[in-house]
């Protein structure tokens, strides 16, 4: 379904009533804020831990904890995206969200490996940490722009569109 101009909703009535009844819509608007304020938490540890060179344990099971969180909402994201648009994944209206996600979830997934490995110096996993944070807050971003969209009945946007209007 489009508007004039070609430009797509980001839902069709169908998938809008589908949204709607689905329990894994409550269970994602509660699982962003959970993920959001353990990521503050994770995030004051692990800057903390590269400032001061302690809490290291801390800052690791923060991190721990935030990418159980990443896990819990990319299955119940994508469990919601099938009930929704009839994909687990990189549906039309999410895509480059999805793209974004993946690479959020290969950065939080390294870090766990390199923690489990015991190769990889406090510092670099750290850092590691920091990068795969950068990654989530600019996915979040664009979940949030999504949601702004959807609340406003407004047609989706392709991520380029947006940060071409951003810099105007």
């Amino acid at each position: 379904m489009t508007y004039p101009g070609d430009r797509p909703v980001l839902y069709t009535a169908a998938q809008r009533r589908r949204r709607d009844a689905t329990p894994w819509t409550v269970v994602q608007g509660v699982l962003a804020p959970v993920q959001f304020a353990v990521f503050l938490v994770s995030a004051v540890l692990v800057l903390r831990t590269l400032a001061t060179g302690e809490g290291e344990a801390a800052a690791n099971a923060s991190v721990v904890a935030k990418t159980l969180a990443l896990y819990a909402i990319m299955v119940t994201g994508s469990l919601w995206e099938k009930a929704v648009f009839g994909r687990y994944l990189f549906a039309p209206a999410f895509y480059w969200e999805d793209v974004v996600s993946m690479l959020v979830l290969a950065l939080h997934t390294a870090y766990l490996v390199a923690l489990a490995s015991g190769g990889v110096g406090t510092r670099a996993l750290m850092l590691l940490a920091l990068a795969a944070y950068a990654t989530y807050l600019v996915n979040a971003g664009q979940f949030l722009l999504k949601l702004r969209a959807a609340r406003a009945g407004a047609p989706a946007r392709p991520a380029g569109a947006r940060l071409a209007e951003a810099a105007r």
